[in-house]
């Protein structure tokens, strides 16, 4: 059996999706309803994200509402914003929940800046390893006899052009966001 390349591939994508993921809950100073969708609360005894119990809008770019479906769960969920690292205090009104951001200070966005970078960093440790676990296969079915040096050779460039490029695509990513929190 050769190494399958699209294997490492898909691992990689999923890295990358779960950087994107990951940065879109830090909150830039826009509202984004993506910030709360790992604040979990107990429904019931059993702990539940919020979203799956709420509307979730941005009414305008400085605003986001919290609407739940059962109006007996508002002040588990305001609890629940407010033991959250999310950074904003929700105001409710008996029946909605606001999130107003207020903008973000210059101390604060190079604070943003930095935790982007380390969450960066930790996408691309995870595609190298990866990458290193792609060559360790193909070394072993080369050591087994499956495969000839000159495949193992072409199999671990095509390992390393496939780093590169998702690598490439962590740095744009990490970039974009970046120049979004610290313009003002």
């Amino acid at each position: 059996m050769k190494y399958n390349i699209k294997i490492a591939e898909e691992k990689m994508q999923k890295s990358v999706n779960a950087y994107e993921s990951n940065l879109s809950t830090i909150r830039a100073s826009q509202a984004n309803a993506a910030i709360v969708s790992k604040v979990m609360f107990e429904y019931y005894g059993a702990p539940t994200k919020l979203v799956d119990m709420a509307s979730v809008a941005v009414t305008d770019p400085k605003t986001l509402t919290i609407t739940p479906y059962d109006r007996s769960t508002l002040k588990a969920m305001v609890k629940a914003l407010q033991a959250s690292d999310i950074g904003i205090t929700p105001q409710d009104d008996g029946s909605v929940i606001r999130l107003v951001f207020p903008p973000l200070t210059e101390e604060h966005r190079k604070g943003l800046a930095k935790q982007i970078q380390k969450m960066g960093e930790e996408a691309r440790v995870a595609i190298r390893n990866i990458r290193r676990d792609a060559n360790d296969d193909i070394k072993k079915q080369k050591k087994g006899g499956e495969m000839t040096e000159d495949e193992q050779k072409a199999g671990e460039k095509s390992v390393q052009d496939l780093t590169d490029r998702f690598i490439k695509t962590v740095d744009e990513i990490t970039s974009k966001k970046e120049k979004e929190i610290l313009k003002l």
